[in-house]
């Protein structure tokens, strides 16, 4: 039983750090769907697949550095500060995909896949190099 208990000493923590993760999620959605011109929620309910791709790849594209902060900050304010910094990077991964390609958002709104696709696909990428940026 004391094994037990030892285990779910660290359960606070993990309640803090998950509700934390939820929240800043949430705020990067909020943030996200404001910055990019296409309303990506109104278009995957729609059934295009072109939004659903570019807003998934966006999304985990947040969430990996998201839990790269949590496996190497030093406590909870640290976590929040990286994660700050996650959105600030991701936002701008938005912008700079739209260098060569100007009306993308406009594409994926037409369900042009290969845009949708581009533009998760350089979330992705960005939050791959995002993640592993932030080591300690």
């Amino acid at each position: 039983m004391e094994i037990i208990g030892a285990s779910l000493d660290g359960f606070p923590w993990f309640l803090a750090y998950l509700a934390t993760a939820v929240a800043l999620t949430l705020v990067y959605v909020v943030i996200y769907t404001w910055a990019t011109p296409h309303d990506e929620i109104k278009l995957i309910r729609e059934n295009n697949l072109a939004a659903s791709l570019a807003f998934a790849g966006s999304l985990l594209g947040f969430c990996m550095p998201l839990a790269s902060a949590i496996a190497h900050s030093a406590a909870l304010v640290d976590f929040i500060v990286w994660g700050g910094i996650a959105i600030v990077v991701q936002i701008a991964i938005f912008f700079l995909v739209r260098l060569p390609i100007p009306k993308i958002s406009e594409r994926i709104e037409k369900g042009e896949m290969a845009s949708g696709l581009w533009l998760g696909a350089a979330s992705l990428a960005g939050g791959l190099l995002n993640a592993a940026s932030m080591t300690s």
